[in-house]
């Protein structure tokens, strides 16, 4: 059956939502609470149920600070519903897209340098804001990451906690430029994580505030240095507010030989490599690439990466100058996961008779639940984990799966099995604990129904969406002898994990 545009954009908003609340780790009933919505509320609009109201679309966007993407797919649908679209602004037209409420600023133009020296890497950001909207601003929030080993997410993760980034290291300065002398700016910060930080910049210092007025421009910029041990290969900008002109300048030696190159993401395209090109220039000494685009969509990001041709690989922490690093699924082994080509992960597993078996489905329920706390160790696993029995050795139908909201309890499942889909499918990329050396293209629908057994042998039926959906069905798979791979569409080739360039993202719904 064909769905209208309405139906379509009100899905699209759904879709959005459940999104930005799972990558921020809420439950449906958290989010409304924070919304002042009834939780069933919530779970009907996710659910395609209720369409939105733009109350509930302005209070989703101001506590999932989704940098306007909830907004936006609201004004989609809204204005398909009504049948209209919106008039530009007259004085200050946006840069060829929407403008989110709440803040309303616009980054005409965005210069964002990165300079390698010695001992560190120096970053400089220039971002000229408009304030398109009807509120002072009085504070902008900026992000610094790093990611030491982006390609080795469990060896980046032992190296930023053992070697966390500190502010104090950073050395952070900022500064406000509105024609006379530069302001400088202070700052406060807002999350502090090993390898993360984000900071409030305030539109104040000792001599007073200067907050931005609505339809008043001005020109900040802010520097911040990290130490060469703590920054990796890549170097990111990402798209959270309306921006007209962006540009990103890597200088880097010319001695060490630098090969640059760069890929992009929305939230309507999968990665793939810049549209425009780098551009290299040499300067004495020094190699310097410039990129720029002009109106970049929102939630775009832009990776810039390189490598030294003229220094040596890194070798594996802990080994022997030049040993080889320690593949993925050697390091799964090594936890006591049962990898692809074991009989025991081809055979259907033995179901329990509860309640008399119920000591024996606790024991295992605890192991697969210290399993899965020894592989936080090695992988963030941001879209969530799953493990079942059979890969750790034992032939009875039991799993356990770990929500990407990471404050959620696990999901036991005992006896399980699938008795109703949804007919909507999706396609997303899934790893695999025996398998970890690859990820695949699985099609999964984006509900299913799942009956299963409860410690004294009664029967429930659990419904999972979207991500939990695909984790169920995957772990159900395991339980019944199969794997992803027999879930792949024909002639759609596997991806080596050294290629796959979404590790630590969620799934997009």
């Amino acid at each position: 059956m064909t769905t209208s545009p309405i139906e379509r954009a009100a899905d699209s908003f759904a879709a959005e939502l459940a999104r930005h609340r799972t990558e921020r780790g809420l439950s449906k009933k958290q989010l409304a609470t924070l919304m002042g919505f009834d939780p069933s509320y919530v779970s009907h609009v996710e659910g395609r149920r209720h369409r939105p109201t733009e109350d509930f679309a302005r209070r989703a966007e101001a506590v999932l600070e989704a940098s306007g993407a909830i907004w936006q797919r609201f004004r989609e649908y809204d204005e398909l519903r009504h049948g209209r679209s919106t008039p530009p602004h007259r004085d200050h037209p946006a840069p060829g897209q929407w403008m989110p409420p709440g803040t309303g600023l616009i980054v005409e133009r965005e210069q964002a340098v990165l300079t390698h020296t010695h001992d560190a890497y120096h970053c400089a950001i220039r971002r000229e804001l408009y304030n398109a909207g009807t509120e002072p601003v009085t504070r902008y929030l900026v992000r610094v990451a790093v990611d030491r080993y982006p390609n080795d997410p469990g060896r980046s993760n032992r190296h930023h906690r053992d070697h966390p980034l500190t502010f104090a290291e950073l050395q952070l300065r900022a500064h406000r430029h509105d024609g006379g002398q530069p302001e400088p700016m202070h700052w406060r910060a807002k999350h502090d994580r090993d390898a993360f930080k984000e900071i409030w910049l305030l539109f104040e210092n000792d001599e007073g505030r200067f907050p931005l007025y609505p339809g008043d421009r001005v020109t900040i910029e802010y520097a911040y240095r990290v130490g060469r041990e703590k920054w990796g290969p890549w170097f990111q900008r990402a798209v959270r507010l309306p921006t007209r002109h962006l540009s990103v300048r890597l200088d880097l030696p010319t001695e060490l030989d630098p090969q640059v190159w760069g890929v992009e993401t929305s939230l309507s395209a999968e990665e793939g490599p810049l549209r425009r090109p780098i551009v290299r220039e040499g300067r004495g000494d020094r190699a310097v690439f410039d990129w720029r685009t002009d109106d970049p969509p929102l939630n775009a990001r832009y990776r810039l990466q390189w490598r030294f041709r003229s220094r040596p690989p890194e070798s594996d922490p802990g080994g022997p100058a030049g040993s080889v690093r320690v593949r993925a699924s050697d390091r799964m082994r090594g936890l006591g996961i049962v990898q692809r080509g074991a009989d025991l992960l081809r055979q259907p597993s033995r179901q329990f008779d509860l309640p008399a078996d119920e000591a024996t489905a606790r024991e295992l329920v605890d192991r697969l639940c210290s399993a899965l706390v020894r592989l936080d160790e090695l992988h963030p696993f941001s879209k969530g984990v799953g493990i079942a029995a059979p890969q750790l050795g034992h032939a009875w139908a039991a799993a356990v799966v770990r929500p990407p909201d990471r404050a959620a309890e696990p999901v036991v499942l005992l006896n399980p099995r699938v008795v109703d889909a949804s007919p909507d499918t999706d396609e997303q990329y899934e790893g695999c604990l025996s398998f970890f050396d690859h990820r695949g293209l699985v099609p999964r629908p984006l509900r299913i129904d799942v009956e299963h057994a409860q410690w004294d042998g009664s029967r429930i039926i659990t419904s999972f969406e979207f991500a939990m959906a695909r984790l169920v069905a995957h772990e159900i798979d395991h339980l019944e002898g199969r794997l992803y791979v027999d879930r792949m569409t024909p002639g759609v080739p596997l991806v080596p994990v050294e290629e796959y360039r979404e590790t630590g993202n969620p799934w997009r719904y």
